[in-house]
């Protein structure tokens, strides 16, 4: 039987060694799961216009695809009523079987789209380990916020924290534009109940200019960012792109800029009428001051509570709140009496002029400010009819009549 010279042994044992490593190598990166992006487009019920997305990964052994979730919330939940006005909402990452996640998309004829990611076995692993030790009872929950902290954001971060920074690096030194509000009031506009109380809820924080990485809370533009995302070597981030089901609604709403010239020539013709019905019809006039005034009071006591009474910081300090605020409902006995045919108090008087001099600071507001809020349109729109009906009714000429 031949023998083997103590050295070629060693060789022999560092070559056994060495294809040992290589096959267990192999075998890692045969089994590292597959990333990818799922992006939902929006619905037609108000808490899907913002479409959706999440993050799956994929067995390349087993085929199985865990679609890792973060819109999940349990309306049972102690409390959730109360926190969820206080802008403290809870939510939580759910994983689940891919196909069962897509079975409510399918009914509801929403398009989904995956994007899968290149990235190196390593990483995929780090990330899919990552999903499932947050998916655990206890990590999943997090504090939701609508802006900063939502279901997109979050696959946003898993992926940034995964490539080491790269993706905000790449992302938050750019931007197209947009801000909270044109995002928002875009997205909303097929519901005009929800585009009304984005646009006029909003304060001057929803103005500022976003970043590609502050953009991503809404998943379509998150999507839209991965596409242009080159990984430290060159490559693209997203390998490649697959649809999952068809879209069947109406397609994602386009931004459109808002023509205050419009709002202004609607508010001085309404304005116009009023003054010229006044002389003619006043009580008919008064009684579409008491809609309006309590209308405009209902609305400034909701801007009021936003700003003072919760955490929904995109609604603080809102200008708004000049051209309707609590103090219309003051004007509200004023009105009654003109109904009856009797003149106001002198009180009513100087508190409608007051509430037609507000709008001023409101102008001076929007004018001054380096970042003002983008609010003209309501300006344009709301203080004609606040100065028509302080001259009608705030003259000390002025009488009710019949």
């Amino acid at each position: 039987m031949p023998t083997i010279h103590p050295t070629g042994r060693r060789w022999l044992q560092l070559a056994l060694l060495l294809l040992l490593v290589l096959a267990l190598l192999a075998g890692v990166a045969a089994a590292a799961p597959r990333i990818g992006v799922a992006t939902m487009q929006p619905g037609e019920i108000f808490w899907e216009r913002f479409g959706h997305n999440a993050l799956v990964v994929l067995d390349p052994a087993t085929g199985e695809a865990i679609s890792y979730n973060y819109g999940f919330f349990d309306p049972t939940e102690p409390d959730f009523v109360g926190r969820f006005v206080r802008g403290e909402p809870r939510y939580r990452l759910a994983a689940l079987p891919f196909e069962q996640d897509m079975a409510i998309y399918r009914d509801e004829g929403r398009g989904v789209d995956i994007q899968w990611l290149a990235l190196d076995a390593t990483t995929a692993q780090a990330l899919a380990d990552a999903l499932a030790f947050n998916a655990r009872p206890e990590n999943a929950h997090y504090r939701y916020d609508y802006f900063l902290d939502n279901c997109s954001t979050r696959v946003r971060d898993a992926i940034d924290n995964a490539l080491g920074g790269a993706l905000r690096r790449q992302m938050a030194g750019r931007s197209q534009g947009s801000t909270y509000r044109s995002e928002a009031t875009r997205l909303a506009s097929p519901a005009p109940l929800m585009w009304l109380g984005f646009d006029l809820g909003l304060g001057p924080s929803a103005d500022v200019p976003l970043s590609r990485w502050a953009e991503a809370f809404v998943p379509m533009r998150l999507a839209d960012a991965l596409r242009d995302t080159r990984l430290p070597d060159g490559r693209p981030l997203v390998l490649e792109e697959q649809q999952i089901l068809p879209h069947r609604l109406a397609p994602e709403p386009m931004g459109a800029p808002t023509r205050w010239l419009l709002w202004a020539l609607a508010g001085v013709t309404v304005a116009i009428a009023l003054a010229a019905l006044g002389r003619r019809s006043p009580r008919a006039v008064a009684g579409f001051a008491a809609v309006f005034w309590l209308a405009c009071g209902v609305a400034g006591a909701l801007m009021l509570f936003i700003w003072l009474g919760t955490e929904h910081r995109f609604g603080w300090a809102n200008r708004n709140l000049l051209l309707a605020n609590p103090l219309c409902w003051l004007l509200l006995p004023g009105a009654v009496t003109l109904l009856r045919g009797r003149v106001p108090r002198a009180w009513f008087r100087v508190t409608l002029w007051a509430v037609a001099a507000l709008p001023v600071a409101a102008l001076f507001g929007y004018w001054l400010s380096v970042l003002p809020q983008r609010h003209l349109h309501w300006i344009a729109l709301l203080w004609p009819l606040h100065l028509a009906l302080a001259w009608t009714f705030g003259r000390r000429s002025a009488r009710p009549g019949l």
